[in-house]
């Protein structure tokens, strides 16, 4: 199959596709592939996906298979909307617009503005909303149907241990050396006088703009947000909700040209100036300046940080009591373990490690602790920090004992796929399905010529 028959939410870039493809064809002569319940397949969607494949690197087959495979694929599909249909599976309005709305803010900052998006389509923004809105709601039931398949399944102990030992022995494996990493973080507090310093320095920038400079060229110059900056601070379309509530209130009271006073938000403080207004999307400039936390303050952190150490390292206290006594991350409650946000674990292989973090850590042993070390937070603050090497694993085939978490999603995985094959073997067999005889020679993997 081309697509995995897990489904995962459909792409931001495959949706904009559809719709580009479906703007761009003339009178086409369409007909029905299939229909499964009362969803139609027409050819042209099909033709759409095998476009779409054809231009990606890494699909073989001739033309004849891969589109037996889309439509595979979309029989699939088209069979979980028809559940969805007999279940009553419901998505509310608001979940639909709000995924809407996300998506056509996507393709506005794509083409540049409202204007072009209507031009690019030849349609309206409601025309252009309407066809969006139903293809996001059909991906949402689709998608409801399938996490109602998969969240039932679970693996136990037995089932774990089975599904590694009648793995092939050649089919197992390799892992890399992997990091168990903890951390204790002291951020410093950013003082009064550091905050009204920023705030007059973004003042005299009003000023010079008020007095006729370039908003533009000020932020090229000036602005701290290194996303917009060297786009003169042009942020794009946002609709409501997608920008943080003090400047969201701000940018939307705005008229056209006019400079807001500052405004303070968790990324720091702005001035905002309102480029274009169109129905529920704004596009504004900004200039972002962050207050710093003091030198003073850092060394005052660092002094302390370094007094923790020597307290672990005599063992006046352990490490897990430092933590949850003086650390100021939010990770405190896992013992100051890092979490890693590509799979969840605690376990970091070194292409998923911070470059600083992975200088640091490769000079430590297990259980050995490090000096202070400056990080920048997630909000964009200076701080210091502690890191301990909990535990460094060397490269292994997986194993029962080292990597059973890992074992345990690969199982769970497999059994998923297992529920979702017999879900459609069982719904397909049953369900309300005709193919139109071009495709009646297809080999597909399941029994969709139920007649």
């Amino acid at each position: 199959m081309i697509l995995k028959k897990i489904i995962p939410a459909f792409a931001i870039l495959v949706m904009l596709f559809t719709l580009q493809t479906k703007a761009q064809q003339k009178q086409v002569i369409d007909q029905v592939a299939a229909v499964v319940g009362k969803n139609v397949i027409l050819q042209s969607d099909i033709e759409n996906q095998y476009i779409q494949y054809r231009l990606q690197r890494g699909i073989s087959g001739s033309a004849e298979t891969i589109r037996c495979q889309i439509l595979e694929d979309l029989l699939f599909q088209k069979l979980m909307l028809n559940q969805a249909e007999i279940d009553s599976v419901e998505v509310t309005d608001d979940q639909v617009n709000q995924e809407m709305e996300r998506r056509l803010r996507y393709f506005i900052n794509e083409l540049g503005s409202q204007d072009k998006l209507e031009a690019y389509y030849n349609k309206s923004i409601n025309e252009i909303k309407n066809e969006l809105r139903r293809l996001v709601k059909d991906q949402m039931l689709v998608q409801e149907v399938q996490n109602g398949i998969m969240n039932k399944v679970e693996v136990t102990p037995s089932e774990i241990k089975n599904y590694y030992r009648t793995m092939p022995s050649d089919s197992i494996p390799m892992v890399n050396t992997e990091y168990e990493i903890a951390q204790i973080v002291k951020k410093p507090p950013i003082s009064i006088d550091e905050k009204l310093k920023v705030k007059e320095r973004l003042f005299e920038l009003r000023k010079r703009i008020l007095a006729g400079e370039r908003f533009s060229t000020l932020a090229v110059l000036y602005s701290e947000d290194p996303g917009s900056a060297r786009k003169g601070g042009e942020l794009g379309f946002y609709g409501r909700g997608e920008l943080y509530p003090e400047f969201e209130a701000v940018a939307f009271s705005l008229k056209d040209g006019e400079i807001s006073e500052i405004v303070e938000t968790e990324a720091g403080f702005h001035i905002i100036q309102m480029i274009e207004r169109r129905g529920e999307y704004v596009n504004v400039r900004h200039i972002l300046l962050m207050a710093k936390v003091s030198p003073l303050a850092l060394e005052k952190a660092k002094n302390e940080l370094d007094t923790i150490a020597i307290q672990i390292r005599n063992a006046e206290l352990t490490f897990e009591e430092a933590v949850e006594k003086y650390s100021d991350d939010e990770a405190k409650g896992k013992n100051g373990l890092l979490l890693n946000p590509y799979t969840g674990s605690t376990l970091f292989d070194a292409d998923n490690l911070d470059q600083q973090v992975s200088f640091v850590i490769d000079k430590l042993q297990p259980g050995e602790l490090s000096d202070p070390v400056p990080m920048i937070t997630e909000e964009g603050k200076d701080a210091y920090r502690l890191l301990m090497l909990k535990r460094k694993t060397t490269p292994h085939k997986a194993n029962l004992r080292d990597d059973y978490n890992r074992i345990q999603a690969w199982a769970l995985q497999k059994k998923k796929q297992e529920a979702v094959d017999n879900w459609i073997r069982e719904k397909s067999s049953s369900a309300y399905v005709r193919i139109n005889e071009n495709f009646l020679d297809c080999e597909f993997d399941y029994n969709w010529k139920n007649d």
